[in-house]
């Protein structure tokens, strides 16, 4: 999924339709001159609603969509009939997206399955024709309710990627080409930091024909809550992982100073995060020799404070080192409900 081609946010104005109004009708026929009330109530204003279409990945197709206008409800005729209901409008969604009302950030809803619908602005009630108005001293009412005013509301549609692995490493961590290797996904690998720019979703197969989603999100730097770089505009994607692959390169100068770091910008952006079942990957290991590596091996198991709770998994993407074992420890986690632990280092 190309750079241009990938949007996470649209602001919409939404604009419900306006219910119709009362019929004031008085029944009349060649045997009745002057019968009584009859008018059927208008019709429902149409809605706006959010539909979640998993064949969607992005926002991109309500990128240059400012204004969602429903249509209106019909006035009521006679003989009780009730007017049309304005057409619905239906935005189809990614799963993943959230609806926020623009003016106070209020989360209102959230799209999580396909064909999910939620009314997001409500079409205006229909008015009640002269007929409800009827009574013992009011034989013929000559008037009938109006119908109910739409709502016109800014709408901000933002989305969350679904996806079960995730993967969270410093720029040029290597997560992009990891994601190449064991799914069918093509993201733009060079070595240079913040080659991608946007998530990339990748399908892992596993044994037995079972499969689950991986995305690479892109490269987090130290300070990334706080608005540095790029990772404070991906950081909303790692909530709905189920868990984290910490990626650190085996040249880094310092494996668990990267990883601590990369745990406190989840902690600052969002502490429930450190919730989240969780796994060490060393990448680049075909750098290393098989004494440098068990050097590294040793130094990790005597520093690493959380190597009971969250195992550390040593491989290569260019040798397929360690891939086998990695996809493993994957699915276990995904499949165990008991959390990693917290934060302790």
């Amino acid at each position: 999924m190309s750079e241009s081609n990938f949007v996470d946010y649209v602001k919409i104005c939404c604009r419900s339709g306006h219910g119709g109004g009362g019929s004031a009708h008085l029944h009349r026929s060649k045997l009745t001159a002057k019968g009584g009330p009859d008018g059927g109530d208008g019709g429902r204003g149409g809605h706006v609603i959010a539909r979640g279409n998993k064949q969607f990945w992005t926002l991109i197709h309500l990128k240059y969509r400012k204004h969602v206008i429903a249509a209106d409800g019909e006035k009521g005729g006679s003989q009780k009939m009730t007017g049309a209901e304005g057409k619905d409008e239906i935005l189809e969604v990614p799963l993943g997206t959230i609806i926020k009302d623009a003016e106070t950030g209020e989360i209102e809803a959230e799209i999580t399955e396909d064909g999910q619908e939620i009314i997001i602005v409500p079409g205006g009630r229909g008015g009640l024709g002269n007929w409800h108005f009827k009574s013992s001293t009011n034989q013929t009412p000559r008037f009938a309710q109006p119908g109910e005013n739409g709502r016109d509301e800014w709408k901000i549609l933002e989305l969350k990627i679904l996806a079960d692995v995730g993967l969270v490493g410093f720029p040029n961590a290597g997560k992009s080409t990891l994601l190449s290797v064991v799914s069918a996904a093509k993201p733009e690998i060079a070595n240079y930091p913040f080659t991608t720019l946007v998530p990339n979703l990748g399908i892992i197969k596993y044994r037995d024909y079972q499969s689950f989603v991986m995305a690479d999100i892109p490269g987090i730097i130290e300070g990334a809550s706080e608005g540095r770089g790029l990772g404070i505009r991906f950081l909303r994607h790692i909530e709905r992982n189920s868990t984290l692959l910490f990626l650190v390169a085996a040249d880094s100068n310092d494996i668990i100073k990267e990883y601590k770091i990369l745990l406190n910008e989840l902690d600052t952006y969002n502490p429930e995060l450190l919730h989240k079942k969780r796994i060490l990957g060393i990448s680049k290991c075909d750098m290393l020799d098989e004494e440098l590596l068990a050097e590294l091996k040793k130094d990790i198991n005597k520093r690493f404070k959380e190597k009971k709770t969250v195992p550390v998994i040593y491989f290569s993407s260019q040798t397929g080192q360690g891939i086998v074992e990695l996809k493993d420890e994957l699915w276990k986690q995904l499949n165990n409900k008991k959390d990693s632990g917290g934060f302790d280092y």
